[in-house]
């Protein structure tokens, strides 16, 4: 398949199988993981826009994985009532090759801007005494500039082979039960497992063993040690969960999708077995755009320094009304008790 998508199922197309659309409950939890994704990487978008002011090779490399874990979020609606009409996609066509094309940005970018994390993060440590194009802005830039163009293509060649399917009177949308995409689907997957998934997943790998390897030589004894020791780790640790949890079961659960739908699709019982744990691969791929954040919070000092001077700039805010009223009142007081004082002394001048 181009993309990773919920509504891959449905319960229509097989002519022996009817299986039941998946239950709401998986729509609420997607919707709430897409929420606190949008939540998380949109403040951490403020925190490179407006309070990082000298940005690094790595801040730009997080910059741009941030932007591709945003732009699946607004799907979110969309995917709601989808699953709210029992699968049936009521956007049209046009919006069904946006959602495909989306799907298919968001989720190679983010395994290929996080490899290129991995790749910059090795050499800044290992090689960090030497120089390196990866440690130039202007190339990494570049870098940045041709993977976007390259899940531009990829997103391009899906929603143009792809489109909505009408199956006993439901509209699918990117669904496996498309039986004239069958083919489609089974081609194109193998494709995407093998260079979109297979080969940055070695590319990483190879690189945070060699970076860990390299962490263990480093003398622990100075407080700068320590620091790129416990950075280092704390990064390996989560950009390995992220492609254990994350990527690893969805590629490995829809390559198995779609061998069952090309040959065995009149396996019922196994046939609804893979279908419930696409779903679950497909929420925990989606959980990806929330675990980012903690990539910058860990290898970045100036993106937690900036979280910092967030957080105190609104302490500053809100403590800020209180103190103006204790000002405005302590005047009045004042005043008052002035001008009880002048009474007095009029009154015992009078006297």
């Amino acid at each position: 398949m181009c993309s990773t998508n919920l509504s891959s199922f449905s319960n229509f197309s097989n002519t022996t199988c009817q299986l039941d659309p998946p239950h709401i409950s998986i729509a609420v939890l997607l919707c709430l993981v897409l929420l606190l994704g949008l939540l998380l990487n949109i403040f951490s978008l403020w925190v490179f826009m407006r309070r990082i002011h000298q940005w690094k090779p790595g801040t730009i490399l997080q910059f741009n994985l941030a932007i591709s874990d945003v732009i699946i979020c607004p799907l979110a609606p969309f995917l709601m009532v989808y699953f709210a009409q029992s699968e049936d996609w009521p956007f049209g066509s046009l919006m069904c090759r946006f959602k495909i094309a989306l799907l298919t940005v968001h989720f190679y970018g983010s395994i290929f801007f996080l490899t290129l994390i991995s790749v910059h993060r090795y050499i800044s440590v290992v090689y960090h005494s030497k120089d390196s194009c990866m440690k130039q802005k202007n190339f990494v830039k570049k870098l940045c500039a041709g993977v976007w163009l390259v899940v531009l293509i990829k997103g391009g060649v899906c929603l143009s082979l792809l489109d909505v399917s009408t199956v006993n009177n439901h509209t699918l949308c990117l669904s496996i039960h498309q039986r004239e995409y069958t083919e489609v689907y089974f081609v194109m997957n193998f494709i995407l497992l093998i260079l979109g998934f297979l080969a940055p997943f070695t590319v990483s790998l190879f690189c945070y063993i060699c970076l860990a390897k390299s962490v263990s030589n480093i003398n622990a004894c100075h407080q700068k040690g320590k620091l790129i020791k416990s950075k280092s780790r704390k990064m390996v640790a989560v950009c390995m969960v992220i492609f254990g949890l994350c990527f690893l079961p969805m590629n490995v659960v829809r390559t198995v999708v779609v061998v069952v739908r090309k040959y065995f699709a009149s396996n019922c019982k196994l046939f609804y077995q893979v279908e419930t744990a696409y779903f679950a691969s497909w929420i925990l791929s989606s959980a990806n755009c929330c675990l980012d954040p903690l990539i910058y919070c860990f290898s970045s000092q100036n993106f937690m320094k900036a979280i910092y001077r967030s957080l105190r700039t609104i302490r500053a805010r809100i403590q800020k009304p209180q103190e103006d009223q204790e000002h405005i009142s302590a005047p009045n007081t004042h005043i008052t008790r002035s001008a009880g004082t002048g009474n007095k002394e009029i009154i015992q001048t009078l006297s």
